[in-house]
């Protein structure tokens, strides 16, 4: 008789919590790093406020999200940035062209290309603007990819020379790589990725725009990042 593999059961549950167009809708929203209401999602997914309410507790049982409520408002988001890698990973392996259908308006065209130029992910760059920012690091010795993400002391004295904090604390990784679904590349996750995504959108290097996930640097933040990296506003 053959033995049952332990890990079975749990990873096909948690493939089951996934595979459901509502609940991913939901965690592809919620990689903004931000937390949503219920209702911002329900609006975000296109369901009934109860049909979504259900979905959120299966994915806040199943350890995908986390919530927390003020007054009447429900708040998740993601977990934690395992969970982020989680669906940011398995929606690189999803073709753009298959998963996509045909194009429905120019504003969604728009939102797309926006996404694909620079957008965050969880809690770090992504897109464009991320694998720039990664191969910058890199090219001059910040990053070492070849044995895996690591900052290289170069690259530690280089966050705080730029006066960017680095909580050496914390048992995250300094530095991972994180598969961008655009680009097919690792982009900079762990500490150092999100450090430096909250120093840009804090210094206004990069704004925010619309209610997605993408981000746009300014003109301040293209002169910062060629003085500091190297990389060209052509390239953004």
């Amino acid at each position: 008789m053959a033995i049952k593999d332990p890990q079975a059961p749990g990873l096909a549950a948690l493939a089951g919590l996934i595979a459901d167009e509502t609940r991913a809708a939901c965690l592809l929203a919620l990689l903004d790093g931000r937390a949503w209401t219920a209702g911002e999602l329900a609006r975000h997914a296109g369901v009934a406020a109860s049909t979504l309410s259900e979905h959120l507790s299966k994915l806040v049982a199943g350890g995908l999200l986390s919530e927390e409520r003020q007054g009447r408002h429900r708040y998740v988001r993601l977990a934690d940035a395992q969970v982020a890698q989680l669906v940011e990973e398995l929606a690189s392996r999803v073709s753009p062209t298959a998963s996509r259908g045909p194009v429905g308006s120019l504003r969604r065209s728009s939102v797309e290309s926006a996404m694909a130029r620079g957008r965050t992910c969880y809690d770090h760059f992504a897109g464009r603007l991320g694998i720039a920012v990664t191969d910058g690091m890199t090219l001059r010795g910040l990053l070492r990819q070849d044995t895996g993400f690591a900052l290289t002391d170069a690259g530690v004295e280089w966050f705080a020379s730029a006066g960017i904090e680095l909580d050496r604390s914390s048992r995250r990784p300094l530095a991972r790589g994180c598969l961008d679904w655009t680009e097919r590349r690792p982009h900079l996750a762990g500490l150092a990725g999100a450090a430096l995504c909250r120093h840009a959108l804090d210094a206004g290097w990069c704004v925010r725009i619309g209610s997605a996930r993408a981000v746009k640097v300014t003109l301040s933040g293209e002169r910062v990042l060629f003085d500091l990296l190297g990389i060209e506003a052509e390239v953004l």
